[in-house]
């Protein structure tokens, strides 16, 4: 019979081997993390690629633009328009008033080597007006209309313009993004008191930067 502290020993170390024994767990997936949503990501599901490049692309509109305006002789004329053509005048509350305006347009840049580096058009009246919970902006008058909603952006400063053309004596714009040959965008921003701009850059026209000034008609018309 051998000695019991021999098979005090065993015990011992058998019972400490199973001890040691540990469940194998699964590895570690990757950790995920989501971001949250911005006040910009509604406009850029909508937008097409040529238009989210074309806003993204903004800076560069307004320096080429000017640089070019003022090379052609137009330094005064780009003073004469104050904060409307100052790139970094946008103010707080970028949101216009429902309501009629006159608009006018400042055209700046040129992509054809014969085409005007500025270029400023008649008066014309626009309308802003409320479309479900976003603002619209239409161009009420002329052979080219502008009109498109109005979005929230991550820059509270300005709001993103998303649009189409009405050409001649068509009754209703396209909706944006139903032929991207007539697809606007642009941001809206307040310059100042009564006071906005539509920019629209790189548009489809012999041009690199178009400018809409937007202040409220004084005698607004009666809604019922």
């Amino acid at each position: 019979m051998p000695p019991l502290r021999s098979f005090g020993l065993v015990t011992f170390a058998l019972l400490g081997g199973c001890a040691s024994v540990e469940p194998r767990r699964p590895p570690a997936g990757p950790t995920v993390v989501q971001e949250a949503p911005t006040r910009g990501d509604a406009w850029r599901r909508v937008a097409n690629q040529a238009d989210l490049d074309r806003i993204k692309r903004l800076d560069d509109a307004w320096n080429e633009a000017l640089a070019e305006a003022r090379s052609a002789g137009a330094r005064g004329d780009l003073r004469a328009e104050g904060d409307l053509l100052r790139p970094d005048a946008a103010l707080a509350r970028p949101a216009p008033t429902p309501g009629s305006y006159q608009c006018r347009m400042v055209r700046l840049g040129r992509t054809a080597p014969k085409g005007r580096a500025f270029e400023k058009f008649k008066p014309f009246f626009c309308y802003v007006e409320v479309e479900d919970d976003l603002l619209t902006i239409v161009k009420q008058t002329g052979s080219q209309r502008p009109a498109g909603r109005l979005w929230e952006d991550d820059e509270p400063s300005r709001l993103i313009f998303l649009g189409s053309l009405a050409l001649g004596n068509e009754d209703q714009p396209k909706a944006y993004g139903e032929d991207p040959a007539r697809d606007m965008a642009g941001v809206l921003e307040r310059v100042g008191p009564f006071r906005w701009r539509l920019v629209i850059p790189w548009p489809r026209a012999d041009a690199k930067l178009d400018v809409i000034e937007l202040t409220p008609v004084a005698n607004q018309p009666a809604t019922s």
